[in-house]
């Protein structure tokens, strides 16, 4: 199933490993969107549903004992699926576009690639309704993850979250580095959907990149921000 894009509502998601800026863009897009009165919708996963939330505790609060990938998989499915029927869809059939902080891809690309589950076994458990359905876009933001990860720990040591949100930041750069390449194979196999985007740089010009592969499908974007 693909998006609901062909009803001329775009969904959209945002991609990238820790720290390369995806909650600066999806602000700035949604501003632009805000601008032009266009109805949107900003989300997330994990933690776009009170479900979410919860799930979104137990999967990013560091613990002593790791978790297991298998059990990481289905728990993020399992946000997915409450997501997807409490907010995704729903904003979608009411004529909001979606601005979406990661989905699916972050799965294959986490669990699947850099867990070493295989992203045979995370497409087998989204098969289903609502679990098959699909983003028009995906923006995937990329950096060289040593630096992308020493902005991440950064933010997260200034912002208070270290203790609270900070399980993926903990992890060795070399699972970084595999969370990266499994996005950069999903971006060469899906090049129309997944649009690259080189996140280094200052916001502004970031932003100019992200516009300038969304324009397609909202015009409205090109405005002056």
């Amino acid at each position: 199933m693909t998006g609901p894009g062909a009803r001329g509502v775009p969904w959209i998601t945002f991609e990238g490993i820790e720290g390369v800026g995806k909650s600066t863009q999806i602000e700035r897009v949604a501003g632009r969107l805000e601008r032009a009165g266009r109805t949107h919708v900003i989300t997330r996963e994990p933690g776009g549903t009170e479900l979410g939330r919860r799930l979104r505790a137990l999967l990013l609060e560091p613990t002593e004992r790791p978790m297991r990938p298998l059990a990481e998989l289905l728990l993020y499915t399992a946000d997915r699926a409450q997501h997807l029927e409490e907010v995704i869809l729903p904003a979608l059939e009411r004529g909001a576009v979606v601005l979406c902080d990661r989905y699916l891809d972050a799965t294959l690309a986490y669990q699947g690639h850099a867990r070493g589950l295989g992203v045979t076994a995370v497409l087998a458990l989204h098969r289903e309704a609502p679990l098959d359905a699909r983003p028009d876009r995906t923006i995937l933001l990329d950096m060289e993850p040593a630096r992308a990860l020493t902005r991440a720990r950064r933010r997260n040591v200034g912002s208070g979250q270290d203790t609270s949100e900070g399980r993926f930041e903990r992890e060795r750069l070399d699972f970084h580095t595999r969370v990266r390449e499994g996005y950069l194979e999903l971006a060469a196999g899906e090049p129309e959907r997944i649009r690259v985007i080189d996140a280094q740089g200052e916001p502004d010009e970031v932003e100019r990149r992200v516009v300038a592969a969304l324009c397609d499908l909202l015009t409205e974007l090109a405005e002056p921000a």
